[in-house]
């Protein structure tokens, strides 16, 4: 009598679902341009390792300056959104406040500054608006999640009167949630320096502005050393940056770079009632059929030429990077791993202990990578490899594939194996990547929204999605053109953060990382 095994319904889900993901990207590889079209890709990056072997300072005063630029508007940045995320957190159960957190977040920083710099110009308070407001929507996002998984056991044991929602939430759900956030927080201030140094490649004058001058004229020497000073600034972090010294860093970039604008009220009343009012309705009869008709024609012309063309490149350019970023951190996730980073040996209880010098090497390599802001990986890209998806392509994977591998290696601290375990290769394929899959799916459906924003953005660089029509849009001054295509970027990354969070939790994906 033959024996009926239940079929694990889970495994086969997420197997089901992986496969799809893969076949969608190869898919999505016969379609978009990955053609290297540079004479000689091997000389450039040449001069670019000589470059970066040989950096050199023009300017002492202009280096230091333009560090203290990028310190101060990610410590703005973060400070304001961190404050709005919280309060926006408080309500987030609600769904008209998760769509607005949606909403403020899917626009990316670039696009907030170029939208502020249109009434503000280049000023302080354009690069603290760009990365407070979208930050605030993430921050809100994480923080309300957060709230919603705590254990609600020591809300239970709360006295009968103190079973309220104010005193639930500040004796029971922040308390527990508070070390998450926190963690969470302080990471968010690592990528608002990254955020604030790409700030540079729209005139802001933070390490960006410099980084895109200096590669743009092939001097890769001075390039190097302004590169060098904002990993210096990243790398470096956990050595200054203390809760007990932030008063005195936030009172002293308050002093040095007040958020302050010279603002034209009738430009900015201008800007409001009549640029991004699209052109057909400026002056005319609402309500007759002829401004309808103009309306009609004036958004058939866009959607053919520029939403569709941009909104199809986005999506496949996405797909392609998002497998592309899962594929790379499993690869890289043994080099935060004990289980492979040198000799060990394990402790009673099953636990692995590795050389910590070994796994140090391996974290370092992870660090530098997700480092290195997407926007700048790709702009050096397309300087080696010309003007395709392939840049793009390799600039997402290697951002966001560093960070997940790095997460997944610090995910395998927990594990117990037996003393007798496999090594290698059969460790990795038998015991580690089955234990680990569920948390390599949360991870990287957190990190799909994000994924999407940044292949929006990259159209700014001469990439074919939405970002280049935007750009193109601010360029030629039809701010009405730009703001209908933010809002449909906007409304593709609502889509699909609305899409992976279904997938979480139909999965049961429900963990929030610290680091994302």
């Amino acid at each position: 009598m033959s024996t009926i095994h239940p079929t694990n319904t889970s495994a086969s889900a997420l197997r089901n679902l992986s496969l799809w993901f893969a076949v969608s990207a190869l898919l999505c590889l016969f379609i978009i341009d990955i053609d290297i079209s540079t004479t000689d890709p091997w000389a450039e990056l040449g001069l670019m390792t000589a470059g970066a072997l040989s950096p050199s300072v023009w300017s002492w005063p202009t280096l230091i300056s333009s560090l203290a630029n990028t310190f101060a508007f990610a410590l703005q940045g973060v400070t304001f959104g961190a404050i709005g995320g919280f309060c926006l957190a408080l309500g987030y159960r609600f769904t008209l406040v998760r769509a607005f957190c949606a909403f403020i977040r899917s626009i990316h920083e670039l696009f907030w500054a170029l939208l502020f710099m249109q009434v503000a110009g280049l000023s302080s308070l354009t690069g603290l608006l760009a990365i407070a407001i979208p930050y605030a929507g993430t921050l809100a996002k994480i923080y309300g999640e957060l709230f919603e998984e705590v254990d609600p056991a020591p809300a239970n044991n709360l006295p009968g009167s103190q079973k309220r929602h104010l005193s639930e939430f500040f004796y029971s759900r922040l308390p527990l949630a508070w070390r998450s956030m926190a963690t969470y927080t302080s990471y968010r201030f690592e990528c608002a320096i990254r955020s604030s140094a790409i700030l540079g490649f729209v005139g802001l004058p933070t390490l960006g502005f410099h980084l895109e001058t200096a590669l743009s004229d092939g001097h890769y020497s001075e390039a190097a050393a302004f590169f060098y000073a904002l990993l210096l600034l990243i790398g470096t972090l956990r050595l200054w940056l203390h809760k007990r010294l932030l008063p005195i860093y936030l009172v002293a970039v308050f002093y040095y770079l007040p958020p302050q604008a010279t603002i034209s009220w009738q430009l900015l009343v201008r800007f409001v009632t009549e640029d991004i009012v699209p052109g057909p309705l400026r002056g005319q009869v609402l309500l007759s059929s002829e401004t309808f008709n103009n309306l009609s024609q004036w958004f058939n012309a866009l959607w053919q030429q520029q939403i569709w063309p941009g909104l199809v490149n986005t999506v496949l350019l996405g797909q392609i990077s998002l497998v592309f970023t899962g594929l790379l951190a499993l690869a890289l996730l043994p080099l935060n791993s004990p289980l492979f980073m040198g000799h060990g040996r394990f402790m009673d209880h099953g636990r692995f202990i590795s050389h910590s010098w070994k796994r140090g090497i391996g974290d370092s390599i992870l660090v530098l990578l997700r480092t290195l802001p997407e926007y700048l990986l790709a702009f050096i890209g397309l300087l080696i490899l010309g003007p395709s998806m392939l840049p793009a392509i390799l600039a997402l994977g290697i951002h966001n594939g560093a960070i997940i591998g790095h997460l997944l290696g610090r995910y395998t601290e927990e594990f117990n194996l037996r003393a007798d375990a496999s090594r290698g290769i059969t460790l990795y394929f038998y015991e580690v990547l089955p234990r680990i899959y569920r948390q390599f799916l949360a991870f990287l459906f957190y990190r799909w929204e994000v994924i999407l924003r940044e292949t929006a953005i990259l159209g700014i660089l001469g990439i074919a999605t939405l970002g280049f029509y935007i750009d193109s849009a601010f360029e030629t001054f039809r701010f009405d053109v730009a703001l209908l295509l933010i809002l449909v970027s906007a409304a593709l990354n609502i889509s699909v953060d609305q899409f992976a969070r279904y997938l979480r939790q139909r999965l049961q994906l429900k963990t929030v990382p610290e680091s994302l």
